[in-house]
């Protein structure tokens, strides 16, 4: 295993200081290191922040490889900084069996560019009729801690009781897609002044509040782990606030997207802006913000969701929502919360690691510690072109946006994945 040598960083914005990497560990951190046998590394003007860890991602395999593998996604992840990703179970089979949780898990490994951790189904299919093997998939290899329907929620509240009863057991969570299906049916946008003059079916706000509610009062009364996904509305932060006072054990997300895109957006009828939930207004996204820097909303998640050509480039009615995160998250959180790197190194690193519960990720580099880091340019600026992504797909809503920051090494237990801004694999 080579050891590498990172000179003249700043370790989460702090004084520049040197990092020696050795046999998978961070060996020593201070300033003037020195190591013969050594690669090095300047990172002059650089951050070293603990790996990212995305809580929501889709990779598609099995079953739409055309969109999306656990390989190109995770180059994807290690492109974008992540040392690990939770793999959501909408594939085709869908991950509600300890096999096929096993398969993403094994495929994860062998691509070797993040720790690739599969998220189980709640429900046999993503039906939402009667839970999945829940216990086999916790026991697997994979060793599966969080399950989710995601893209469709467990709107049965009996269901949703059971599932949170089942995991308490072994400390699992149970992640929600908070939208009342009743309340949807139709949707195209976000409800509001934009979807009325447009003349698009709305998707209102108390569709996710609601849900939102009665899972936090069932979750208080079981005494179990919730998290909430894909947070886009400024009465679920308010939900989220009163259960966190009350010492309910609720976590919760927001994607980068909507810390920045308005439902303007659909006045261009680009389905690159069609996704689930839908972009909100800028009170709801000046809430978010306000919410995610104060702790009520714990994440940022990326919800990485490639579509194949075929299912994006359509009319709006007919195309799938969803949005591409993986190798822009950082970018945007820059974007939206400058250089306030302890901020984001909490909110994508080490609380989505500890959520998740993944040992050796999301921690600061210190000494002993596994080397799962990423090495950041705050002062690069770079063009989004879509055909330069490492994904399968090219959805993304930052096409030929001008956005801050470049990741320009990753490291995966002392191991480059990424050197000089490109996989090295």
């Amino acid at each position: 295993m080579t050891a590498y040598l990172i000179t003249g960083v700043s370790v989460v914005g702090g004084e520049p200081t040197d990092l020696l990497i050795r046999d998978g560990v961070v060996a020593a951190v201070g300033d003037g290191l020195a190591a013969d046998d050594a690669t090095v590394v300047d990172a002059t003007g650089l951050v070293a922040l603990p790996g990212l860890v995305d809580l929501h991602t889709h990779l598609r395999e099995p079953g739409r490889e055309d969109a999306e593998t656990v390989e190109s996604g995770s180059r994807a992840a290690a492109l974008g900084g992540y040392t690990a990703v939770c793999a959501m179970a909408n594939t085709s089979p869908v991950a509600d069996t300890a096999g096929v949780v096993e398969q993403v898990w094994r495929l994860g490994r062998e691509a070797g560019l993040v720790d690739v951790q599969p998220i189980g189904a709640v429900t046999v299919g993503l039906a939402g009729e009667r839970l999945a093997e829940l216990g086999a998939m916790a026991d697997s290899a994979a060793g599966v801690r969080i399950f989710s329907d995601d893209g469709h929620c467990v709107s049965d509240p009996r269901l949703m009781r059971r599932a949170l009863e089942y995991v308490k057991a072994f400390d699992g969570v149970i992640a929600q897609h908070a939208e009342e299906p009743r309340l949807t049916e139709g949707a195209q946008m976000h409800e509001g002044e934009v979807s009325t003059r447009l003349g698009l079916t709305g998707w209102p706000a108390v569709a996710e509040e609601a849900i939102i509610a009665r899972d936090v009062l069932l979750a208080e009364h079981v005494g179990s782990r919730l998290h909430v996904c894909h947070v886009s509305t400024a009465g679920s932060v308010e939900v989220l606030r009163q259960a966190k006072a009350r010492g309910v054990r609720v976590t919760a997300e927001v994607t980068p997207h909507h810390l920045l895109l308005t439902d303007a957006k659909a006045e261009s009828y680009d389905p690159v802006f069609k996704v689930n939930p839908p972009l909100r207004t800028a009170a709801d996204i000046a809430a978010l913000r306000e919410a995610l820097a104060e702790g009520v909303i714990d994440i940022i998640a990326t919800d990485h969701a490639p579509h194949a050509v075929e299912d994006k480039e359509c009319e709006w009615a007919y195309a799938r929502p969803g949005m591409l995160g993986l190798e822009t998250a950082l970018s945007i959180a820059l974007d939206v919360f400058g250089p306030r790197w302890d901020l984001i190194a909490e909110r994508m690193s080490r609380t989505p690691a500890r959520i998740a519960g993944l040992t050796g990720h999301g921690v600061d580099p210190t000494p002993g510690v596994p080397a799962n880091l990423t090495l950041v340019d705050p002062a690069a600026r770079r063009v989004i072109e879509p055909a330069e992504l490492a994904s399968r797909s090219r959805n993304t809503p930052y096409a030929r946006m001008t956005l801050p920051g470049r990741i320009v090494a990753t490291f995966l237990r002392g191991e480059p994945t990424v050197l000089d801004g490109k996989a090295v694999k």
